[in-house]
């Protein structure tokens, strides 16, 4: 018994698809209570109720049924609390007359979950809210004009609209943005790791033709909310054009449009031992594998570390263990830095990563980074129409970062629907942030019960790929809910 969505049932969680540093197998949802006495009843109730939702609610009933799986799951358990069996009875028939399910119809099913779902929700958020809005509510009071009875009163949806919008505004200047002043630390930190990191593999392997190392990530792209505690150091490798080509995923055996390979070429005129990155090929190919597993050994098992963080006053050392390369920064005051380093391919507006953890199990597969394509598109389309869509990202992803049952989405789902969205909505300036606000949550419902968020530049990749069953009943179950109530998301 269970919710069944039409998702992959890929076990790996799902990771942003490029560089933006933030780095579960399918589930049926199994209900189990301890006592025995009237579970077949109950069993047949449950099948009736959820049956008769699909019947009613056909395409767009996934966040339905989610709440009305967790409302049963919620009585069941209430059941299972009680003490003596006549105990689990009583409470049971209090749960469906409160549900209002004893013969009715289906239209009276879904009316009655909706009704008590959303009643609990308001009666849990109230003090919240009340608490949250207290000083704009001074505020207001403090320059409130005596209103005349013969002045038109403001539509009830145009107040609520507007309390929307300044409750976001609020949320993103106290929740979702970074004080400049701690992200300018968290970069100088990241460049002094940078330039050490640089001037080792040089004096080290003189040899290898490496690029100049940068920054990158959201850290550096004005994106990263509540924390600065993550960055990449991007360490570009240099080819040999007329020896080595870069191969679309699907023009590989492997298929995957995110999988690229990299294959040596011209082996009859230009053999093995003439390019330095002969040594990493594994069956004509460039191993991203092994040339992860060299730059671990010649940068994490080998800088001195203590000396480093002597120099920088602060404790650096490598994070083990893991496919990773990742480095851990403590420094005397603020969070605790991670700093990703990514051996990086660029051919024209192509950049490929050696992220074994995304790649797995293929050795010999690079990932083709769609970072920097979606973080331009957006920094284009908002200089185009002063667009608020960036500072909606932020607070989306300040919202999912603060609530447990949203955090499987990460920041590239979340940029893919902005993406989405702008191709069909004109306005997105500043007054219109709210509304854009809420018709994200109600897309992501939509998204959800298909279990599929196309990529906005590769239409064929699932953003939502790894999500569990669990996982979306949760997340559907929340925004359903946000949609009559959306301070829910903002507290």
């Amino acid at each position: 018994m269970g919710i069944h969505y039409k998702h992959n049932n890929n076990k790996n969680k799902m990771k942003n698809a490029g560089l933006y540093g933030d780095s579960a197998g399918q589930e049926v949802m199994d209900f189990r209570w301890g006592r025995s006495r009237g579970e077949e009843g109950i069993a047949v109730v449950i099948n009736f109720l959820l049956a008769n939702a699909r019947l009613v609610l056909g395409v767009g009933g996934a966040a339905v049924l989610g709440i009305a799986t967790l409302a049963v799951k919620r009585l069941i358990e209430r059941a299972g609390r009680a003490a003596e069996d006549e105990k689990v009875e009583q409470k049971m028939s209090e749960s469906w007359e409160e549900l209002g399910l004893v013969s009715a119809s289906p239209k009276s099913i879904r009316k009655g979950l909706e009704s008590v779902v959303m009643k609990h929700v308001a009666k849990a958020t109230k003090p919240q809210k009340a608490d949250l809005c207290q000083p704009q509510q001074q505020k207001s009071s403090l320059n409130e004009k005596p209103v005349n009875a013969a002045e038109p009163q403001r539509p009830k949806s145009l107040q609520l609209s507007l309390t929307l919008q300044d409750r976001l505004q609020q949320y993103y200047s106290t929740r979702a943005a970074l004080v400049p002043e701690v992200v300018h630390r968290a970069e100088s930190l990241a460049l002094d790791i940078c330039i050490e990191v640089q001037g080792f593999l040089h004096s080290t392997n003189p040899d290898m033709p490496l690029g100049e190392m940068s920054l990158g990530g959201s850290l550096l792209d004005d994106l990263q909310v509540v924390r600065a505690d993550h960055a990449c150091l991007l360490v570009p490798l240099q080819l040999e054009p007329s020896l080595w080509r870069l191969i679309p995923g699907e023009e590989t055996l492997l298929t995957h449009p995110l999988h690229w390979m990299v294959r040596r070429v011209n082996l009859e005129y230009f053999p093995r031992g003439r390019s330095y990155w002969d040594r990493f090929l594994v069956g004509g190919y460039l191993s991203c594998r092994a040339l992860v597993s060299m730059l671990s050994k010649a940068v994490m098992e080998t800088m001195n570390w203590p000396s480093l963080s002597s120099t920088l006053d602060c404790l650096v050392r490598p994070v083990l263990g893991g496919d990773e390369l990742k480095l851990e920064i403590r420094p005397e005051r603020g969070d605790t830095l991670f700093i990703s380093v990514v051996p990086v391919l660029r051919e024209a507006d192509v950049v490929l990563t050696a992220q074994v953890e995304l790649t797995q199990p293929w050795d010999s597969a690079w990932h083709l980074s769609l970072y920097p394509w979606e973080t331009q598109r957006l920094t284009q389309l908002d200089s185009a129409d002063q667009g608020v869509r960036r500072a909606l990202l932020k607070t989306l992803k300040a919202v999912c970062r603060h609530c447990p049952a949203l955090r499987p989405l990460t920041a590239a789902p979340l940029a893919n629907l902005i993406l989405h969205l702008s191709d069909t909505d004109v306005d997105w300036s500043e007054g219109c942030l709210s509304g854009r606000f809420q018709q994200c949550v109600w897309e992501l419902i939509g998204y959800l019960e298909q279990g599929v968020l196309p990529s906005y530049f590769k239409p064929s990749v699932n953003m939502l790929n790894g999500v569990t069953e669990e996982e979306v009943d949760e997340m559907g179950f929340m925004l359903y809910c946000a949609v009559s109530e959306p301070d829910i998301l903002l507290i």
